[in-house]
């Protein structure tokens, strides 16, 4: 009888280790899915994270880009502003060079009249500028204006620009 007690003893044990085994199996199969549940879940959020990152990454090209045509256009306007510019700026020192010969020419012309006291009717080298009688006036630029003008030709250089003989 000890025997069977004994067997049945060992049996119960085995029944009892078995069912706990079973259900630490379930236990541990449960964590499992549990784990894989929560992985899965993280494993979508990270997606959802990256896709958002993405999508942003995205929108922020579009609008470097966007500001990069802005910006690119407006270095095309003032490229074009700035040539036009130094076109201008061109042209004028063009005429500042003229109006610079004509005005040393009227100011050689000026002291060569100065220098001659009295060559064309002025009475003192500075009667012109001091004269303030409109009459008398016109007439020392009468006789200035009927003046030969034989002391110049061999003197002065007459200069007349482009648009002044049209």
């Amino acid at each position: 009888m000890a025997t069977s007690r004994t067997g049945s003893s060992s049996s119960s044990a085995t029944r009892r280790s078995s069912s706990s085994v079973e259900e630490f199996q379930q236990v541990l199969n449960e964590r499992k899915r549990k784990r894989m549940a929560s992985n899965r879940e993280a494993a979508r959020r990270s997606r959802m994270r990256k896709q958002k990152h993405l999508d942003d990454l995205m929108g922020q090209v579009s609008q470097l880009a966007h500001e990069n045509n802005q910006i690119l256009a407006n270095i095309n306007i003032t490229t074009q502003i700035y040539l036009n510019i130094e076109a201008e700026n061109t042209v004028l020192r063009a005429q500042m060079a003229e109006l610079s010969t004509r005005l040393q020419s009227l100011n050689e012309i000026n002291d060569f009249i100065s220098s001659n006291n009295g060559v064309f009717g002025y009475d003192h080298p500075n009667n012109y500028e001091a004269d303030h009688d409109h009459h008398h006036h016109q007439v020392n630029i009468d006789t200035f204006m009927n003046n030969p003008w034989g002391c110049f030709y061999g003197n002065q250089p007459i200069i007349a620009s482009a648009d002044m003989i049209m």
